[in-house]
């Protein structure tokens, strides 16, 4: 914690210390959330699912764990201003892109390997396959995440130049498509348009990001409240009156709807109308060392998270420490708080030991720094890998995939492009990311 506090006591004057609430907030929401959400069962063997399906009074708690616009808002605040700054010293968008990325491909590429190892053990020890690949599976549902965010990131020289020429303007088209898309689905017209959600509606969230940090969404509560209560009245007309299911999970993010932009907005409301009072609360020392702390593993907690559930549920459930009684009864209920307090300390063991990966910076390019013809081919490339390596892993789905319950195709694939970005940072010199 003493690496933690000085890391607080030297942050920058000009660093905006509330995005780093944000992103801290957001983490113990989506924990918290899919925790409560998983439903484990023992008789014999372990299955499972949500009991948010099963239980359908907690719908209404997923518009407050639901928090995936968040990430994608901050990230788009911290995006926009590490380009500017970038661009400013004569960087290209190869360079940047690589410096970006690093830390979020090396964590996620130690929790594949560790995935990999873990089911190659299992399964020669005689573990069902089936049973191996539904627990690989788990473990990687953050991985559905990881690809939407990445592709933002790797997308956002172009937007981020879109943005500079059109403002709000660009939000508001993507979010037209989202609609577009809606429509194709629910008429049952050429539903895969809809798939396309999947990438404008993250890209929609990113891009009001863009514009809170050049200002264009000042940081106010005179215009966070409007956009925060227009944004929860538009979420009450769609799915209280309208024809989107009232859960802000399944079938209202895959592929993500106009209900889950109007949560976004409100989402959006909030920051903007809270950066005053949160700004001043994170001028003292002791809250900003603990958002520094979170921040610092913050790739870690989310990609860890659910790996944490699937090692509680075979710690507890086949020894019969903790019983499995039916969702939404007062003894599921009361468990829960035991459940969460072991995954917790699961959690912080696997945080101990992967933590490092994602605070050790690999060899980067400085910021300003040009990556020049080959290097922009093999950044580029080694992205492209990465991204269809784990966008097939996460479409996969629950099943018998092979050896590392992992389509190999697909975990070759990522690792060659994780390999090949490794190898262009090494060509750069040591730098902060």
């Amino acid at each position: 914690m003493r690496e933690m506090r000085r890391l607080a006591e030297e942050t920058p004057a000009h660093r905006d210390r509330h995005v780093d609430l944000l992103r801290a907030i957001a983490i113990g929401a989506v924990v918290t959330g899919h925790w409560l959400a998983v439903h484990v069962t023992y008789d014999g063997g372990l299955s499972g699912g949500s009991a948010v399906e099963l239980v359908p009074w907690t719908l209404p708690l997923t518009w407050l764990f639901q928090v995936m616009p968040v990430f994608f808002l901050v990230g788009g605040y911290a995006n926009a201003a590490s380009l500017a700054a970038h661009r400013e010293r004569g960087g290209d968008s190869a360079a940047w892109a690589l410096r970006r990325t690093d830390r979020l491909v090396r964590p996620t590429t130690a929790l594949l390997a560790v995935l990999a190892v873990a089911a190659l053990s299992a399964r020669a020890f005689g573990a069902d396959a089936e049973l191996v690949g539904i627990g690989v599976w788990m473990a990687g549902i953050p991985l559905w995440f990881l690809v939407a965010y990445l592709a933002v990131v790797v997308l956002t020289p172009v937007t981020h130049a879109l943005h500079r020429r059109h403002g709000l303007a660009v939000p508001v088209a993507l979010i037209a498509l989202v609609g577009v898309g809606d429509a194709a689905r629910m008429l049952d017209r050429a539903p895969v348009l809809g798939e396309a959600n999947f990438l404008f509606a993250w890209l929609a969230v990113h891009q009001l990001g863009f514009a809170w940090q050049d200002g264009r969404l000042p940081a106010r509560p005179k215009v966070g409240w409007p956009l925060a209560v227009a944004g929860l009245a538009v979420l009450v007309l769609l799915t209280v009156a309208g024809p989107y299911p009232l859960g802000m999970v399944g079938q209202n993010t895959s592929p993500p709807t106009l209900a889950l932009l109007a949560l976004a907005l409100t989402q959006t409301g909030l920051a903007l109308a809270s950066h005053g009072p949160a700004s001043r609360w994170l001028r003292r020392l002791r809250p900003w060392t603990v958002v520094v702390a979170i921040n610092s593993v913050i790739m870690t907690l989310f990609l860890w998270h659910m790996t944490a559930a699937v090692l509680g549920a075979l710690a507890l459930y086949p020894t019969g420490l903790l019983p499995d009684p039916p969702p939404g009864t007062p003894l599921w209920l009361v468990l829960r708080l035991p459940w969460l307090a072991a995954l917790a300390v699961i959690l912080l063991v696997l945080v101990a030991v992967f933590g490092p990966v994602e605070r050790r910076s690999g060899p980067s390019p400085a910021a300003g720094a040009r990556a020049g013809m080959t290097a922009g081919v093999l950044t580029w490339a080694g992205m492209a890998a990465v991204l269809a390596g784990i966008l097939a892993i996460a479409v996969a789905g629950p099943g018998d995939h092979g050896l590392t319950g992992m389509p190999p195709a697909a975990l070759a694939g990522y690792f060659a492009g994780a390999a090949t970005l490794r190898l262009t940072r090494a060509r750069f010199r040591r730098a902060p990311s």
